[in-house]
């Protein structure tokens, strides 16, 4: 049902590609009408039509009328199966959005866009043939090149999800508390040792996470400040942050460095970690910082951070779950399965969830430096 919807709507869109103007060309072929020598003096006479020419002219006009139903009823069922699938949340657009756009490959498409089509394509002459086998093979090369590059790693791509986004953020607490029994999953999902489906889809929505849902308003809140990189890389490596009133100062603002009338100290301190294995690092652990910025600043540093640092401190809280958990001798599917029932049912996990979206909220509406 969902790969049949993500292929017809590819299909819907190619409409107006090269491959339809040739199949429009196709149907709107023109065609000669043949005349006998006796019948010259009939072509002195404007208001006089060949028979043979009467019939061409209805039968465009009936396979053109064709293809105005054929154009309607995919609107209609696109627009249908818009309606049912898309998610309620505000992010629906950008995870409907395919990261490119490629014309299908022969072997694509299901059977009924097939047989739907299988009407309103004449075949007439063998130049349109030999057009359409040229495009095929073309589709196929370049079918082929994206793979290599995808495959090279010039180009990110990940499998579209139709997932609710909270099914994914469900994944990734699972995730975490396997990872908190057994600390080389996370790894393991990204090096590529596991491949069974479930493990899979959780690395799909760890990456979703980053890729969606952060990593966008992270880049946002900077592109739109004036923070230097070192105060940035200072926010970026430490995971606890105070922001504390103090007395104000007429000063160099310690994030822009511009003459601010700054009032805040923002005290950093924690382990730096691993930002895929989440796995801490003790070099230096009690190191700490401290800068006196301004009002702007100290509110863009309060939601970068919540945000920067997301998904660290959800694994931390699942990893403190595990460790408060005295169930001894238990299979890790079965502890997991358990932990995971307990932290749903309590309603933790939907917490932590409507926290990630507050957090987004923030960052999608902090305004601009001036």
């Amino acid at each position: 049902g969902k790969r049949k919807r993500l292929n017809t709507s590819v299909l819907y869109d190619s409409d107006e590609s090269e491959d339809s103007d040739i199949l429009v060309r196709k149907v709107f072929a023109k065609r000669q009408c043949i005349m006998d020598e006796d019948e010259s003096s009939e072509e002195q006479q404007p208001d006089k039509t060949c028979p043979a020419e009467n019939v061409s002219i209805n039968r465009k006009q009936k396979v053109f009328v064709k293809l105005k139903e054929l154009a309607r009823q995919r609107a209609t069922r696109r627009s249908c199966s818009s309606e049912n699938c898309e998610d309620s949340n505000g992010e629906a657009e950008i995870e409907e959005e395919p990261l490119c756009h490629l014309p299908l490959t022969p072997t694509e498409g299901s059977e009924t866009d097939s047989d739907s089509m299988k009407d309103f394509i004449v075949e007439e002459e063998e130049d349109d043939d030999d057009s359409t086998e040229h495009v095929k093979r073309l589709l196929t090369l370049l079918t082929f090149v994206v793979v290599v590059l995808v495959n090279s790693g010039y180009i990110a791509f990940f499998p579209v999800s139709r997932c609710d986004h909270y099914v994914h953020f469900k994944r990734i607490v699972k995730a975490f508390l396997i990872n908190a029994i057994d600390d080389t999953f996370l790894s393991s999902l990204y090096d590529g040792t596991r491949q069974k489906k479930y493990a899979q889809d959780m690395l799909l929505s760890l990456h979703y996470l980053d890729d969606r849902f952060i990593q966008p308003r992270l880049e946002n809140l900077i592109s739109r400040s004036r923070w230097k990189d070192r105060y940035k890389e200072r926010v970026d490596c430490y995971p606890d942050v105070r922001i504390i009133l103090k007395n104000p100062k007429n000063m160099s603002c310690q994030a822009c460095e511009l003459n601010r009338y700054c009032k805040f100290n923002v005290l950093l301190s924690g382990k730096l970690y691993n930002s895929r294995t989440l796995e801490a690092d003790d070099f230096m652990s009690d190191d700490k910082q401290v800068l006196k910025v301004g009002m702007v600043c100290a509110n863009r540093t309060r939601v970068y951070h919540h945000l920067k640092h997301f998904k660290y401190k959800l694994y931390v809280d699942c990893s403190s779950v595990t460790e408060l958990d005295g169930v001894e001798d238990e299979p890790v599917k079965d502890t997991v399965e358990r932990l995971f029932n307990q932290l749903e049912d309590s309603g933790w996990i939907q917490k932590r969830y409507n926290d990630l979206e507050d957090y987004m909220n923030d960052a999608d509406s902090f305004q601009e430096e001036k």
